[in-house]
């Protein structure tokens, strides 16, 4: 499974955890005068939006544990948050990426059944909670679309080439491989155009982190006060990983730390970075992947074709399948992209080889079974499962997994490198900062 599935798959399928807290509203005998605290493009935060946001932050912190950060710290990280996250939604819509109520449904009936809950039970299990379904159905949509903006903008364009290939199947080699380390992370972002006064500020602020975590201060507690990356109030915690899926910087800092180590500071084109080796252990490769036989019908969406046209010309397609039509035939009629030719055959897929969307419906279908419309950063699908098999890792497979490993460790980067460059383009007015 790729990082990003896995992303994804935590995003959608244990949301209850990662993301129910969100919808919490402020305390309703709590009345403050409201007004904008922050300007982002077109669009304004204000300060009872930064306040209920405050409040969930505050709940997430209490339930981990961590000791909590000063609250004017705690509200300028939590107010670049939103930032951050009103100016990927702008970005997306001006590039009409988003979510429709069926996929958003579909959604939220993985979510109920990983809680093996229907809807009917798993909404009612939220209003119980004080959770409002529908700004709850509205997180899940905005969790979903930044989701494939980062699939769309960052993952579909890294490039990994042949000799990159070599290279880490030439290191692993000799290195013998398969140990997995427990990282978790801070990062102090700098501003793509940053000038020298900037960094300097940004490298003592940094130099400040490093200190107090080499000084045995709650790491959980400084990434909620330092951390620039998504995942700060998660204690900038990045999991289980192998070393060949962390990004190179990380990875060669985390190679050389003992258990509870903390790395020098760190400088990328992104920022300052401070790591921590949270554990290590011994992994061991999959000695043989399960591979799908699958073929699609695709119908990109554009400017000229919207996502409404392009799912209702393959609804018609299917009910042509499901009354009797040949699939190769109307793959090769209607798909719009390179299989097409071959009846719409994908081959044998490895998991990984596709975007999270697609593998996630194909692999709910069984051999023979056609799916709904589906949709996926490229356009819509049908697919058809055609037949699935077990095999051994091959030279063939270790290349291909060898590509996904280097993927994933380029991916943080790309995503933090883009997430800075659409920081940068984007008018922000922080009202906060000038307090």
């Amino acid at each position: 499974m790729t990082l990003m599935q896995k992303t994804i798959r935590t995003l959608l399928l244990s949301l209850c955890c990662l993301l129910m807290p969100t919808v919490y509203a402020a305390p309703a005998d709590v009345v403050e005068a409201d007004y904008i605290v922050a300007v982002v493009g077109d669009g304004v935060i204000t300060r009872n939006e930064l306040r209920a946001r405050l409040a969930v932050a505050l709940k997430q912190l209490e339930k981990q544990g961590t000791p909590l950060p000063p609250q004017d710290v705690l509200e300028r990280q939590m107010l670049e948050r939103l930032i951050m996250d009103q100016a990927q939604f702008a970005y997306a819509k001006e590039n009409g990426l988003r979510i429709d109520d069926p996929q958003l449904d579909q959604a939220i009936g993985r979510i109920a059944a990983n809680n093996k809950l229907n809807v009917a039970q798993f909404r009612a299990t939220l209003e119980k909670d004080g959770v409002d379904y529908a700004e709850f159905r509205e997180e899940i949509r905005g969790e979903m679309i930044m989701a494939r903006l980062r699939e769309r903008e960052v993952e579909s364009r890294l490039v990994v080439s042949d000799s990159e290939i070599d290279n880490y199947l030439a290191n692993q080699a000799a290195s013998g491989g398969g140990d997995e380390y427990h990282l978790a992370h801070i990062l102090l972002r700098a501003p793509e155009s940053v000038t020298p006064e900037q960094l300097q500020k940004l490298r003592q602020r940094a130099e400040q982190a490093l200190a107090k975590a080499r000084a045995g201060d709650n790491f959980a507690e400084l990434t909620a006060t330092f951390s620039d990356a998504p995942d700060a109030l998660q204690g900038g915690d990045l999991g289980w990983r192998p070393l060949d899926r962390l990004p190179t910087l990380y990875a060669e800092a985390a190679a050389k730390l003992p258990d509870g180590g903390i790395s020098e500071l760190l400088r990328s084109s992104a920022g300052f970075h401070i790591v921590k080796l949270v554990g290590k252990r011994g992994g061991n490769a999959p000695a043989s992947v399960m591979q799908t036989n699958a073929r699609h019908i695709l119908i990109r969406v554009n400017e000229v074709v919207s996502e409404a046209e392009a799912r209702h010309r393959l609804q018609t397609v299917r009910e042509r399948i499901v009354n009797g039509m040949d699939f190769a035939e109307q793959a090769r009629v209607f798909s719009q992209d390179g299989s097409a030719a071959k009846g719409g055959d994908l081959g044998w897929l490895n998991p990984g080889d596709t975007v999270p969307d697609f593998e996630r419906a194909m692999d709910a279908l069984k051999p023979g079974e056609l799916s709904p419309v589906i949709q996926s950063p490229f356009g819509m699908h049908l697919i058809q499962v055609i037949e699935r098999r077990e095999r051994d890792v091959s030279a063939e497979r270790q290349r291909s997994v060898a590509r996904q490993a280097i993927r994933e460790r380029k991916l943080d980067d790309a995503y933090q490198d883009w997430l800075r460059q659409l920081r940068d383009r984007t008018y922000v007015e922080n009202r906060l900062e000038q307090e």
